[in-house]
């Protein structure tokens, strides 16, 4: 005879879990920040004109956000070099 010790335990679970893993400090990294601002049109030919040269993915930047001064939104690229 068998005997099934979970048998009052749903096949589905109705409950979920989420692990969030954040990166673990690199002390040999070096972050460095690019601000592109101007505009919308000059902002996004610099972002795809450095992407074509090998500099940064476009999806790296981030999306174009208001500027200070009226009329501009700015981009940030965001990179992880080597200390110097």
């Amino acid at each position: 005879m068998q005997t099934s010790f979970l048998r009052d335990v749903p096949q589905t679970p109705d409950f979920s879990a989420t692990l969030s893993i954040s990166p673990s400090p690199q002390p040999e990294k070096e972050v460095i920040r690019l601000l592109a601002i101007g505009s919308q049109k000059g902002v996004t030919h610099v972002i795809h004109t450095l992407h074509v040269k090998g500099f940064a993915e476009v999806s790296s930047w981030s999306p174009l956000l208001p500027a200070p001064n009226p009329g501009e939104v700015m981009s940030i690229l965001t990179l992880h070099l080597p200390k110097c």
